[in-house]
């Protein structure tokens, strides 16, 4: 027998001893148990946090209401006490399962530039709705159109505002534009002037038609005495004489007065006999035989 061939069956003896394969078993049975450990450690810990979290977040509603906090301010508030006792839920996990948190935060604090990029948006989504509940725009209840938009505030969070449209429908509206962008606020104001304007065929009484605007106006009581309602004669139009009628209501009444004026303004006109006119097109038919 050579040198070679007794080297080979000493390596071979040894790679197949009995008992280096029993301490490799033992090992990883060891490391399973010990990652079964941490695994059931992290589901328990998962489970006790879930329920802490609920319970701190309707601690921290009930501080605010106690304090008397304007709801969208709450309702921002709410949301960022959420994400941050969520993540120090997933940094408690994740320094349970072994994993160093100072090599985690230095991963992440490595990739911050392609995350900062990557969420950009998000980031400026954040930064609007710190700015719109530090300046106080709108509020929880408002009626507003913004960004071709137009609704009630349901909610103010971190990145999105929430709207509720007339017909029942959802907006959300990113905090970013929102709060860079022109706000029609409805709700800021305790009464609205409603303007409408109304054409009748040139010949017709101007007395009679403002006579008749005044006795429709004074039947309706939603209608403001002060600021004094106001008809006037707008306009020569092309086809017909253009009165504005101006009238002040409180804000919840602009719609049923709105549409109150609309209707009798059409049934008080046709019932005096008259006209409201409408564009018409003349066509002038050349003559062949010409």
């Amino acid at each position: 027998m050579n040198l070679y061939q007794v080297n080979h069956q000493s390596v071979s003896n040894e790679i197949i001893n009995p008992t280096a394969i029993e301490k490799l078993l033992n090992k990883l049975i060891d490391l399973a148990y010990e990652l079964g450990i941490k695994i059931v450690t992290c589901l328990v810990v998962y489970y006790l946090g879930w329920f802490l979290i609920k319970w701190i977040e309707k601690l921290f509603h009930k501080f605010l209401e106690r304090r008397k906090i304007d709801p969208s301010v709450k309702s921002f508030l709410g949301s960022l006490c959420n994400i941050t006792l969520n993540i120090l839920l997933i940094m408690s996990i994740i320094g349970i399962l072994g994993i160093q948190t100072t090599s985690f935060a230095a991963l992440i604090a490595s990739a911050g530039l392609a995350v900062g990029m990557a969420m950009k948006d998000n980031l400026g989504n954040f930064a609007g709705g710190v700015m719109i509940l530090f300046n106080k725009p709108i509020k929880i209840g408002d009626h507003i159109l913004a960004q071709n938009q137009e609704g009630v505030v349901q909610s103010i969070g971190i990145l999105y505002t929430v709207l509720t449209t007339s017909d029942n429908k959802t907006i959300y509206i990113p905090n970013g534009p929102l709060s860079t962008g022109s706000i029609l606020n409805f709700s800021t104001q305790p009464q609205r002037r409603i303007d409408i304007t109304i054409g009748v065929d040139y010949g017709t009484s101007l007395q009679e038609v403002k006579d008749i605007l005044e006795e429709i106006i004074s039947s309706n009581s939603s209608i403001l005495k002060s600021p004094e309602p106001f008809i006037g004669l707008l306009k020569l139009n092309d086809s017909s004489i253009d009165f504005v009628v101006r009238v002040w209501a409180e804000s919840a009444d602009y719609w049923p007065v709105y549409f109150f004026l609309n209707e009798n303004i059409y049934e008080k006109f046709t019932h005096a006999k008259i006209n409201i006119p409408f564009p018409q097109l003349t066509v002038h038919m050349a003559d062949d035989n010409k």
